[in-house]
Parts: structure tokens; C-alpha cells; sequence
């Protein structure tokens, strides 16, 4: 697979990196109407023609997704800077700030997985941090650190079921009693 720098995407389609979705659309289209194979007849000029447009599929997708990106209302940083802006917030005891930042990372590697199954776990959110716990496990399966992230959120969860099942069976029992 053909891999370009963002700024390649929109050069493909003949735009500025600064262009908006309705743009990259109808750049696409009148460069597909350009360079379709099926309007040649020589078999060779066919063959420049696909690859042409295999070139402008790729560029048109990640062009668009690169817009999109840029839509959010939030921008991306770096993986390395959301982790240490989420680790700073930690620090500070806002936990909920600190999920926020590490999902501006343009990219999630294990540690990220990790670091956000820790917030979730100090947010009570059991099963989804047993979740990020357990993708990290997936990625790097030998880190110990990680499996017991994943077997601590396991047991909060299910000590958490037994709470609640525990409350919800008092309640029905005091409500049963009047």
C-alpha cells in the first residue's frame, strides 16, 4: 500500500492542505472523471491510468480523514504529550481532565491502554478500564505490570457486582417490609 505524508494527500488531489471536505470531494471526483482507466483503449495507458487512480483513492481517503481530524473540536497531540498532560492531572486528583487529554493522543500504543485503564479504574468504571487493561495485555503480552492491571479491575468488577447485588437485595427487603 502507497503511504504519503498528509500534506502529499491533498497535492494528489490538487488542493492546499488547508482545503475542507466538500473540497476533497469535488477535487476527487474531477480528478477520477481525469484519469479513469475505462476511457483509454491502449492496454499499457489503461495500466498508468489504475495505478493513477489506485494513487488518488488512497490520497482522497486519507485526505478526508485528515480533515476530519481537523473538525473535532479539540486538536491532537502527540501521544507522548497527552500521556504527560494526563499523568500531570493525575498528579492533580482530576481524573475526569486527565481521560480527556489522553484521548486527544494521535495514536495509542500499550502504555497509553495502561494509563487509561488507571483512570478509569480511580473513576470506578471497572469494566471499561478491565477493557484498556486487557488491549494492553493484548499488545504487549509479556508485561506483567499490565496483566495485573487487567486481574485488579477483574476483581473490582466482580467485588462491585457483589456489592451491588448485595444493596439491591437490602433495599428490596426494607421496601418489602412496609
Amino acid at each position: 500500500m502507497i503511504s504519503l505524508p498528509d500534506r502529499k494527500y491533498f497535492e494528489v488531489l490538487g488542493l492546499g492542505s488547508n482545503a475542507d471536505e466538500q473540497a476533497v470531494r469535488t477535487a476527487y471526483r474531477q480528478r477520477v472523471k481525469a484519469c479513469h482507466p475505462d476511457q483509454y483503449q491502449d492496454t499499457t495507458r489503461q495500466r498508468y491510468a489504475q495505478e493513477e487512480l489506485i494513487e488518488l483513492n488512497l490520497a482522497y481517503e486519507e485526505a478526508l480523514k485528515v480533515v476530519s481530524r481537523q473538525r473535532v473540536g479539540f486538536n491532537l497531540i502527540s501521544q507522548e504529550e497527552a500521556k504527560h498532560f494526563a499523568l500531570r492531572l493525575i498528579d492533580q486528583g482530576n481524573l475526569a481532565s486527565a481521560l480527556r487529554q489522553l484521548n486527544r493522543a494521535d495514536s495509542r500504543d500499550d502504555d497509553w491502554y495502561y494509563l487509561q485503564g488507571q483512570i478509569l479504574m480511580g473513576l470506578k468504571q471497572y469494566d471499561t478500564a478491565h477493557q484498556s487493561f486487557r488491549e494492553a495485555v493484548r499488545r504487549e503480552p509479556d508485561n506483567r505490570l499490565y496483566r495485573e492491571g487487567a486481574l485488579n479491575a477483574a476483581l473490582a468488577m466482580k467485588k462491585n457486582q457483589q456489592l451491588g447485588a448485595r444493596v439491591h437485595n437490602w433495599l428490596k427487603g426494607v421496601v418489602g417490609k412496609k
